[in-house]
């Protein structure tokens, strides 16, 4: 079967006990870095030499079908340089390949630097959501955020020391001054930290200069207040435009929060 193998973000003490016994008898290993996975093979003092192939973003396409096929016959452990593979890591196209061939595929579950940050936030867990790394071109970035401005859910993102200064920057921007950011780095390291706060402040933190591997949490949107009233008026632009009642009614209670029925039964009595 395919082995998705999860592995530490920075403190080995956190590498499970499945993971050390998955490996200390594997034979055959798909790695993002070959030289990582030796390293990591060495820090938790295991002897086994296992076959190692490089798996990453430039060959996991091509390497899928063959990687598939061997793991008929034997496990198939796959591994990112931390944390979970297929998240913001190589493995996805695999897994797809190998659910597609109808190969077994399993989990070895273990930390998560989108998980760990979002606990440390102090944002709302309940409903959140993971961006990947924000785009590295300022107006890309501008306009990815641009776009999230109404999402209500936490969002988590990944992004690098040397840019994540001008992306609060942008959150500021785009999102507000007062927009309540969490920028955590070096987690489950020695030098962890996490500043919370204003994305303005947190900005002007950052400009200092920041230093290790960064995760940026985003709090969502607040609820914006709507009435009746409001929420009649926005049926009644809808229905004027041509659409239904009870859909222009579903829509706004969608947006809004209000309560379908009401809004229905508003504007019928408006008639």
């Amino acid at each position: 079967m395919i082995i998705l193998a999860a592995t530490p973000i920075g403190n080995l003490g956190d590498a499970s006990a499945r993971l050390v016994e998955t490996l200390s008898a594997a034979s055959f290993v798909a790695a993002e870095d070959t030289r990582s996975t030796v390293r990591l093979l060495a820090g938790l003092g295991i002897e086994n030499r296992p076959q190692i192939v490089a798996l990453h973003d430039h060959n996991e396409r091509e390497k899928a079908a063959e990687l598939v096929e061997r793991a008929r016959e034997s496990d198939v452990v796959v591994m990112s340089d931390a944390g979970m593979p297929t998240v913001s890591d190589p493995g996805y196209h695999l897994v797809q390949a190998a659910i597609a061939a109808d190969v077994d595929v399993t989990v070895i579950p273990g930390p998560s630097a989108v998980v760990t940050a979002l606990a440390l936030s102090g944002m709302p867990t309940d409903r959140f959501t993971f961006e990947g790394f924000l785009p590295r071109k300022p107006s890309e970035r501008r306009k990815t955020l641009r776009a999230l401005a109404d999402e209500r859910r936490t969002m988590v993102f990944f992004e690098s020391p040397q840019r994540i200064a001008s992306a609060l920057d942008d959150v500021a921007s785009e999102l507000g001054d007062d927009r309540r950011v969490a920028v955590c780095r070096e987690l489950t390291k020695m030098f962890e930290q996490v500043k919370r706060g204003a994305a303005a402040d947190v900005a002007a933190w950052a400009a200092e200069g920041v230093k290790g591997e960064i995760v940026l949490v985003i709090h969502g949107a607040e609820a914006a207040s709507f009435s009746l009233g409001d929420g009649l008026a926005r049926v009644t632009e809808r229905v004027a435009a041509g659409e239904r009642l009870k859909d222009a009614a579903a829509a706004v209670a969608s947006e809004t929060g209000l309560g379908k029925r009401d809004l229905y039964q508003a504007a019928l009595d408006a008639r």
